[in-house]
C-alpha cells in the first residue's frame, strides 16, 4: 500500500504557476458591441405619395430589383400590385357613368320643365292682353260691365305677374340642380383622373444613380417582394451615399451610462477582420427598447466612421470598441491576479521560492485588467494562479 502511494505521488504532475509582471501605461476602459453598417446619408426610393387621397391605405410590392443592383436615374426599380386601385377605378368608372346619365337626364327634365313654364307664361300674357282689350272696348257699356272687365284684366295681370315670378324661381331651381349634379360629376371625374395618375406611379423608378438597398422593418427583417407600403410610409428602398458610413449598434442598459457623444471608437468589419477603422459616437438613444432574441433592454447607439472603403456595404456586421475612459500612466495587472479575503484585496507576489500575499488598493477595471493604486511597483511579478496552501502564506498589509 505504501509503495502504491509512492508510485502515484511520483507520477502526479506539479501545479504550473503562471506569473506576469505589473505593467505601467495608459489604461483604457471600453464597451464592446456588435453592429451593422449603414450610410449616414441616403435617398429614399418612394412609391405613390397620394395613396390616401385616392382612398388606398396600402399597396403590396409585386416586383423589386435584387438588393445591391446598381441603377441609373430613371431606371425601373419596383412595381406595386394594382389590384386594389384597379377595383377602385372600376367603381369610379361605374359611378362616373351613372352621374353622366343623371346629368343628361336632369338636363332634359330641366329643359322640358322650363319650356312648359315659358309656354304657360306666354299664354298668361295673351290672356292679360285680351282682358286689356276687352276693357278698352267696354268703355261705352254699362258700369257693371266695365267693372267686370276691369276685374278680369286685374286677375289676368296678377296671374301673369305671379307666373313671371314663379318662372324666375323655377329657373334658379333648375340652375341649382344642374350645378349640384355638375359638381358631383366634376368631383368624380377629378377623383377618377387622380386614381389614373396615381396608378401610373405604381411603376417606381430610381430618382438618381446608386445602389439599391432594401429598407429594414422595425424587427430588422428586409423589406422586399410581398411587403406593404402605406400612405404614411411609402418608402420602397434606399439609395445610400457611401461617402460617410455609420455603424448602428445597441448597448446593454448596464453599460449605456458610460456612453457619451464624441467618444472615440474602433470598428472592424466582420467580413474583413484585418481592416480597422476609427470613428466616434454621434447618437445615443434616450429610451431603451426590447430587441428580438434579447432579454435585457438595449439603447441604440450610432458610430460615424472617419474613413471609408470600397469594401463597405450597408448591412455588413461590425465589431465596435467604444472607448469610454482612459487613465494615463497607471499601474495595472490582469483581473485574474486579484483575490479578496474579508475586506482585504490582495495579490500573490513572486519573491524567489517563497511567495507572499500583498494587500493592494485597486481602481477602475475593464474586461481584462484592473488598475493598482497602491501596493505594487512596476516590474513586480504576481501569480495568476493560487499557490498551494494559500492561507499559510504571509500577508503584507498597507
Amino acid at each position: 500500500m505504501a509503495s502504491l502511494w509512492y508510485f502515484l505521488r511520483s507520477e502526479a504532475a506539479p501545479m504550473e504557476m503562471i506569473c506576469v509582471p505589473v505593467e505601467r501605461g495608459d489604461f483604457t476602459v471600453s464597451v464592446l458591441t456588435s453592429g451593422e453598417l449603414e450610410a449616414k446619408y441616403s435617398e429614399n426610393i418612394q412609391g405613390p405619395s397620394r395613396l390616401r387621397q385616392v382612398g388606398v391605405h396600402s399597396a403590396q410590392i409585386a416586383e423589386l430589383v435584387p438588393e445591391g443592383t446598381v441603377v441609373k436615374q430613371g431606371d425601373w426599380v419596383a412595381t406595386l400590385d394594382r389590384t386594389d386601385i384597379s377595383n377602385r377605378i372600376l367603381d369610379r368608372e361605374t359611378e362616373l357613368e351613372r352621374l353622366e346619365t343623371s346629368f343628361i337626364q336632369t338636363q332634359l327634365d330641366t329643359t322640358m320643365e322650363m319650356r312648359n313654364a315659358r309656354n304657360e307664361l306666354i299664354n298668361l300674357q295673351f290672356n292679360y292682353e285680351e282682358a286689356k282689350i276687352s276693357l278698352e272696348q267696354s268703355q261705352y257699356e254699362p258700369p257693371a260691365t266695365i267693372r267686370q272687365a276691369e276685374i278680369t284684366m286685374e286677375k289676368a295681370e296678377r296671374a301673369y305677374d305671379q307666373a313671371l315670378h314663379n318662372y324666375e324661381l323655377r329657373r334658379q331651381q333648375a340652375d341649382a340642380r344642374m350645378q349640384e349634379i355638375n359638381a358631383q360629376l366634376n368631383q368624380v371625374r377629378r377623383r377618377y383622373s387622380e386614381m389614373l395618375a396615381v396608378m401610373e406611379e405604381f411603376e417606381i423608378f430610381a430618382p438618381r444613380e446608386g445602389m439599391v438597398i432594401y429598407r429594414r422593418n422595425w424587427d430588422g427583417t428586409r423589406f422586399g417582394v410581398g411587403s406593404q407600403i402605406n400612405a404614411w410610409d411609402n418608402t420602397v428602398a434606399t439609395l445610400p451615399d457611401f461617402s460617410v458610413m455609420m455603424s448602428r449598434t445597441y448597448v446593454n442598459e448596464i453599460d449605456i451610462s458610460k456612453i457619451k457623444l464624441n467618444q472615440p471608437a474602433e470598428v472592424v468589419v466582420d467580413a474583413f477582420p484585418d481592416k480597422r477603422f476609427t470613428g466616434f459616437v454621434t447618437e445615443v438613444a434616450n429610451i431603451g427598447e426590447q430587441r428580438p432574441n434579447q432579454d435585457a433592454r438595449v439603447f441604440e447607439v450610432k458610430i460615424q466612421l472617419n474613413e471609408t472603403d470600397t469594401i463597405m456595404r450597408p448591412a455588413m456586421t461590425t465589431k465596435n470598441t467604444i472607448v469610454t475612459h482612459v487613465e494615463e500612466d497607471v499601474l495595472y495587472i490582469p483581473i485574474e491576479g486579484i483575490h479578496v479575503s474579508d475586506t482585504i484585496t490582495y495579490v500573490f507576489i513572486s519573491a524567489g521560492n517563497r511567495p507572499f500575499r500583498q494587500q493592494v488598493i485597486t481602481g477602475m477595471r475593464n474586461d481584462n485588467q484592473i488598475i493598482i493604486r497602491q501596493g505594487l511597483e512596476e516590474g513586480d511579478r504576481i501569480y495568476l494562479t493560487v499557490p498551494p496552501d494559500p492561507e499559510s502564506i504571509r500577508m503584507n498589509t498597507l
